[in-house]
C-alpha cells in the first residue's frame, strides 16, 4: 500500500504526504501492541521493533515533506540519530568485548572467532549506515552537490553486511509466526472440526480395479492356520477378561 501511494504521489501529485506515510504510520502503532505482546508471551519480535522504533520518524519525515514543518533534515531526522547512537554504543561494546576475548587465553578458539565476526559485521553495518545518513541530511539541506548515487553507496554496504550476517546467524524460532508448534497441529486445535474431516479414510476406485485385477500371491497354508489359530486365541482372552466396572454401587445393610 505505502510503494503503491509513493508510486502514484510522484506521478500524479493527487495526495499529500501524510496520507502516504500513513499505512506505516497504522502498521508501526501496531507494531507497538505486538511487541507488547511478544514480551509478554516470550516471543521474538525483530520487525515489530523496527516498525514501532520509526513511528516519531515516519511522522516527521511526512510532515516535513509536506512543509508543516520547516525543521533542517538534521533535526527532522533526531529519531535515527538516537537509534544510531545506541547502535554506535552496541558497536564499540562488542568491539572491546572482542578484544578482551583475544586477550584471555583460556577462552575457546570458537568462541572468539565468533565474537570477532560479530564485531567486524556490526561495524560494517552501523558505520555505513550512518554516513548514509549525514550524506542524505546535507543533501536534502543544499550543503553538497554529491549525487544521489554517491549519497545511497553507503547504504548498499550495509545491505550486503546484513544480507551476509542473515546466512551465519541462527533461527530464534523454527515455527512459521512465533507458534512454538507445527501450523498444522495449530490449525487443528483452533478448529476442531479439522479433527474430524482429517481423520476420515478415503479410497481411490480405479486403485483398487486394478489391483483386484492382478494374480494373487500363493499363500501357505500353516501360515494362515498359524494366523487364524492366533486370532481365535486373542479373542478368547478378551472374552474371558474381567472388567472393571466404572461405577459401583454399594448397598446398605
Amino acid at each position: 500500500m505505502f510503494e503503491v501511494l509513493v508510486a502514484d504521489k510522484l506521478e500524479n501529485h493527487r495526495h499529500a504526504w501524510v496520507s502516504v506515510f500513513a499505512p506505516l504510520v497504522l502498521i508501526s502503532i501496531v507494531s507497538i501492541a505486538a511487541c507488547i505482546w511478544a514480551v509478554k508471551h516470550d516471543r521474538s519480535f525483530e520487525l515489530e521493533l523496527f516498525c514501532s522504533v520509526n513511528l516519531l520518524q515516519f511522522i516527521f519525515i511526512a510532515l516535513r515533506l509536506d512543509e508543516y514543518l520547516h525543521w533542517p533534515w538534521e533535526i527532522v531526522f533526531v529519531p535515527a540519530w538516537i537509534l544510531l547512537c545506541v547502535s554506535v554504543v552496541a558497536v564499540l561494546y562488542s568491539i572491546i568485548f572482542a578484544g578482551l576475548l583475544l586477550r584471555m587465553p583460556d577462552v575457546n578458539p570458537d568462541r572468539r572467532r565468533t565474537s570477532m565476526n560479530s564485531a567486524i559485521g556490526y561495524t560494517c553495518l552501523v558505520a555505513p549506515l550512518l554516513i548514509f545518513l549525514i550524506t542524505l541530511a546535507s543533501k536534502l539541506n543544499g550543503n553538497t552537490s554529491a549525487t544521489y548515487t554517491s549519497v545511497v553507496s553507503p547504504l548498499y554496504i550495509s545491505y550486503a553486511t546484513l544480507l551476509l550476517m542473515s546466512f551465519t546467524t541462527k533461527r530464534a524460532n523454527q515455527w512459521w509466526f512465533g507458534l512454538r508448534k507445527d501450523l498444522c497441529q495449530f490449525l487443528l486445535g483452533v478448529c476442531p472440526l479439522l479433527q474430524e474431516y482429517a481423520n476420515i479414510s478415503y479410497s481411490i476406485p480405479h486403485l483398487e480395479d486394478s489391483r483386484a485385477g492382478l494374480p494373487q500371491p500363493p499363500t501357505d497354508p500353516a501360515v494362515v492356520t498359524s494366523e487364524k489359530r492366533d486370532v481365535v486365541a486373542s479373542s478368547r482372552r478378551l472374552e474371558h477378561r474381567v472388567v472393571v466396572p466404572a461405577l459401583s454401587l454399594e448397598v446398605p445393610d
